[in-house]
């Protein structure tokens, strides 16, 4: 039964962030965004000089064209670029090569080929507190921020970016407090409702405007003259026994003395091929076609998170040198992103992150380097990416293999900080499609770069070839660099429990 609760909890959480927009359009609307879409997709094609893609694999096994899941067939280059050797064979051996070499090489390579660059005449955002809320979260109090980050757009008036985000932080701990910023969709927790005695107010005013409205409603009132139309939500049971199972996450979060900040993703960027010429990417190429080396959706969430970071900044309630970010699935590709390419931020929690994510890119299992390439996908990655997927074109052939980076190089970039990688089991919908396995390879090779940075990894050897995946529900959290793979679906809630504890102990923070 828990396990059916996490697998629901995480498709109705990905059917609200991803597709409830797509709901509320029409067929026509739907088709003209696919068209809009494709379109994209042939310009940056074109730019590169390429005339066929390979299309990506089936996620259905029993598809003709179904995804790899053949162990003895996924690596078909299983040496990953080095990790510790600069582009001139250099061998790193101490922190200031790979902070002053190493480091900017990799950097530039995931900018220019992965995830693109970002553009260097971004506008500037100016933060407002829209609504400030006293409330409770079962029985921790908080006070709830309404936040808006408006993008200058003086440059191009005909697209307007206004960042959503919601900051909560728990009153009952002395501040200012860690934060985790979670890439989805921001709401009020339980926005606070007006006293019995502003309820009167508001009845006696309702009725009068109800009444002048439709005079008819008036013998209705004076029928039941003891009714209230308006009336209170039951407030919190502080007596009432907890749940069975894990709490939400935010509410874990709140509990342990944490403030969480969501940030909803779509008011940055659009999180499809047709948005390339809106949001920030559109607002800064005013509205024409991106170029092979602009930055993809991911880069632009990741843009946008440190924006927020720039509020946190701000606020006297929160310790902005312990500001972490998370993410699951897409959300989880954009916060290893965020972690790996803005450094302010202290700790990442990466859930169920895939290709484009933590799992390797030149591994052929499950979610292909052709799953991001197509028009349902590229969005999220430079225009450049695409060249991985290419069967014809000026230049030839392309895969994974010819990539220059791989994702344990990702994940490298976020050391020495705190970087907890998460994932759950196929068999409660976490699927195979997200290559577990490739994930846990990257992270053991990554982890030459946390220990070469005075950090502790896995606490195994970095021979990614030869170490095991360990059982699920296994601890690897001994270290700055953490992995743990936990019994549920396609969701980090499972993992939360064990993320603060570790958090805490790496980052000195008591409650």
């Amino acid at each position: 039964m828990k396990n059916l609760f996490y697998l629901l909890a995480a498709f109705l959480f990905t059917v609200t962030q991803s597709n409830a927009q797509s709901w509320l359009l029409s067929q026509a609307e739907r088709d003209s965004i696919n068209q809009l879409g494709q379109k994209n997709q042939e310009t940056m094609m074109k730019q590169l000089g390429i005339t066929e893609l390979r299309p990506g694999p089936s996620g259905n096994e029993s598809a003709p064209n179904h995804a790899n899941y053949d162990e003895s067939i996924a690596n078909p280059c299983p040496e990953l670029p080095e990790l510790l050797v600069t582009n001139k064979g250099k061998k790193v051996k101490d922190s200031d090569t790979w902070w002053k070499t190493r480091r900017p090489e990799i950097v530039e390579d995931f900018e220019r080929e992965v995830y693109g660059r970002l553009p260097k005449n971004i506008p500037n955002v100016t933060w407002t507190v829209k609504v400030t809320d006293n409330e409770f979260v079962r029985r921790t109090p908080v006070i709830a921020k309404q936040l808006v980050g408006h993008v200058d757009n003086s440059s191009y008036p005909a697209i307007d970016v206004n960042i959503n985000a919601m900051l909560v932080v728990p009153t009952n701990v002395e501040g200012p407090v860690p934060v985790l910023m979670m890439f989805g969709r921001p709401s009020f927790p339980a926005p606070a409702q007006p006293s019995q005695k502003d309820m009167e107010v508001l009845n006696e005013s309702f009725k009068k405007m109800m009444i002048k409205n439709d005079p008819s409603t008036k013998a209705i009132f004076d029928k039941y003259p003891a009714y209230s139309p308006i009336t209170r939500l039951p407030g919190p049971n502080f007596w009432a026994p907890l749940p069975e199972g894990d709490l939400p996450s935010t509410e874990q979060l709140l509990a342990a003395g944490w403030g969480y900040l969501t940030i909803e993703p779509a008011s940055i960027q659009a999180d499809n091929s047709a948005g390339l010429t809106s949001g920030i990417i559109g607002l800064v190429n005013k509205g024409q076609p991106r170029s092979p080396e602009d930055w993809g959706s991911l880069r632009a969430w990741s843009w946008g998170a440190a924006r927020a970071l720039d509020y946190l900044e701000t606020d006297s309630l929160v310790d902005a040198t312990k500001v972490g970010i998370e993410g699951v699935s897409r959300y989880g590709k954009a916060a290893l992103v965020t972690l790996a390419f803005e450094e302010r931020f202290a700790i990442g929690l990466i859930g169920s992150s895939g290709k484009g994510g933590s799992t390797l890119h030149r591994r052929v299992f499950g979610e292909a380097v052709e799953s991001l390439t197509g028009t349902g996908e590229s969005h999220w990655m430079a225009g450049n990416y695409i060249k991985y997927g290419t069967e014809k074109s000026s230049f030839g052939k392309m895969t994974g293999c010819d990539l220059p980076v791989d994702s344990h190089q990702l994940i490298a970039l976020c050391a020495p900080r705190p970087t907890f990688i998460s994932y759950g089991i196929p068999e409660e919908g976490d699927a195979k499609w997200l290559d577990q396995k490739g994930s846990y390879m990257a992270t053991i090779a990554a982890g030459e770069a946390f220990k070469l940075l005075g950090a502790k990894d896995l606490g195994v050897s970095n021979d990614y070839l030869k170490e095991e995946m360990p059982p699920y529900n296994t601890d690897m959290l001994e270290g700055e660099l953490a992995w743990r793979q936990h019994d549920g679906g396609h969701t980090d809630w499972p993992n939360m429990k064990h993320f603060i504890p570790w958090a805490n102990r790496v980052l000195g923070y008591e409650k």
